[in-house]
């Protein structure tokens, strides 16, 4: 079975945008079922950037997610961050403030990646950001997963692979 590792767009999208945590209960209450099941997680910077505002969409993670949701990134994945940031640092197509964007430690993307990357036949990034290749200005997580062969889909796509609905 895969496993969904979600971005932290995908619940600031869907809390603020999409799905408001007041008006779209069965979003939420599906997302946790989910989350319970195993079928989706996270990695532990994208509880930091999610939890460095105190809004209602951290108390939700606080009182929805099962303990363990959020999995630490370990020295596992390191070697696999390396590579990364060796594709990110020699791929002269982007501007060294993207590259620093990206790489930067608070910041989950590259982790996400790395992470995925691990196990890439049953790990999913899960992401609302668009691949853009051509961007000279950043670099965007899709674009990083396809070059570590890791597969990323945005929310509605991986509703569709689970044969999730609500």
């Amino acid at each position: 079975m895969k496993t969904y590792i979600i971005d932290t767009n995908c619940f600031i999208q869907a809390h603020r945008a999409s799905y408001p945590l007041d008006v779209a209960h069965s979003f939420w209450k599906k997302f946790k079922l989910m989350a319970d099941e195993g079928k989706i997680i996270s990695i532990d910077k994208v509880k930091n950037e999610l939890f460095k505002h105190d809004d209602k969409l951290k108390s939700w993670c606080r009182i929805n997610l099962p303990k363990g949701f959020f999995k630490e990134f370990t020295n596992v994945a390191l070697s696999e961050y390396t590579l990364l940031s060796t594709w990110a640092n020699s791929n002269n197509h982007y501007k060294s403030s993207a590259k620093a964007v990206f790489l930067d430690s608070e910041r989950a993307d590259a982790f996400l990646a790395a992470y995925a990357s691990v196990d890439k036949s049953n790990l999913v990034v899960v992401t609302q950001e668009v691949s853009a290749p051509g961007s000279k200005s950043n670099i965007k997580l899709p674009d990083a997963c396809n070059a570590m062969s890791v597969q990323c889909v945005n929310l509605i796509e991986m509703f569709r692979e689970l044969e999730e609905t609500f």
